[in-house]
């Protein structure tokens, strides 16, 4: 028997090219980060990932990233749920504004926040008499974290929701369930793939986000400095080694944290095949 024609021609070549391809854009780069950060004694490279400023802006990142991303989890997954299950007045408008902070420069995002939540801006003025801050503090660069991940969980999350059939809530209602328990034990683990991929993408944005957070930080040093404007703090310094350090350190925290997420998602998928 002759062998099985291949669905698609050219597999060879294919992988080939999607080998080099991956390699110049993404592996290259990555092992020039790791390469430059060598040159740094043990000693060099504790002193430069270890210092207290950077200590700070790494609890703030990975901190602020984190909870941006699981905010943006819930309720990204209730806005999906309203634009795929209700029809209600500017439905067309709200689902577009969903988009937003793909389309609109981070610069832009960062300038309008601030204005907008500054102790003299719309919203941070209704706030000052309470003592409430939001601009120039952890919690304005939480507030930009979580504008720039909302589109990641609301894209991702929509597509399953528009696919599942409403006739399993129908069935497990018809069956006695409750409201709660039909999204528990039916809804929830059918979502939970799209959910945890939201969060690993939401959380993977936010971690190098730069541009929409320094305008509302304020960059205060050992309270609102982020770890991404330490890199370009090192960079302008000349210190190149002890930039690529810390973007050595951020890289290998993010490859861990997202290696759980998918194992976590990889599991669940596996779940729910077998219940399936």
């Amino acid at each position: 028997m002759s062998a099985a024609r291949r669905v698609l021609p050219g597999f060879g070549l294919s992988l080939g090219y999607t080998l080099f391809y991956l390699s110049v854009i993404v592996l290259i780069p990555l092992f020039a980060v790791f390469a430059k950060s060598a040159t740094l004694t043990l000693t060099q490279f504790w002193e430069a990932t270890t210092a207290p400023r950077v200590l700070a802006s790494y609890r703030l990142t990975f901190g602020a990233s984190l909870l941006a991303a699981t905010i943006n989890t819930v309720f990204g997954f209730l806005l999906a749920w309203a634009l795929v299950r209700y029809r209600f007045p500017g439905k067309r408008i709200v689902d577009a504004l969903v988009d937003l902070p793909f389309a609109l420069p981070t610069a832009v995002a960062g300038i309008a926040l601030a204005t907008i939540y500054s102790p003299k801006g719309w919203v941070g003025a209704l706030l000052a008499p309470y003592d409430i801050k939001i601009a120039y503090t952890p919690l304005g660069v939480l507030l930009a974290l979580t504008f720039i991940g909302l589109p990641f969980v609301v894209r991702t999350v929509q597509p399953v929701l528009e696919d599942l059939e409403t006739e399993i809530e129908e069935a497990a209602t018809s069956l006695g369930a409750q409201r709660w328990q039909v999204f528990r034990k039916v809804l929830l683990p059918l979502l939970l793939p799209a959910l945890l991929t939201g969060f690993a993408l939401a959380f993977a944005r936010a971690v190098g986000e730069y541009g929409s957070v320094i305008f509302i930080a304020g960059n205060i040093p050992l309270v609102s400095e982020i770890t991404p404007l330490m890199i370009i703090t090192k960079l302008e310094q000349y210190d190149y080694a002890g930039a690529t350090a810390i973007a050595a350190v951020m890289l290998v925290v993010s490859f861990a944290l997202l290696f759980l997420i998918n194992n976590l998602q990889a599991w669940s998928a596996r779940r729910i095949g077998r219940v399936g």
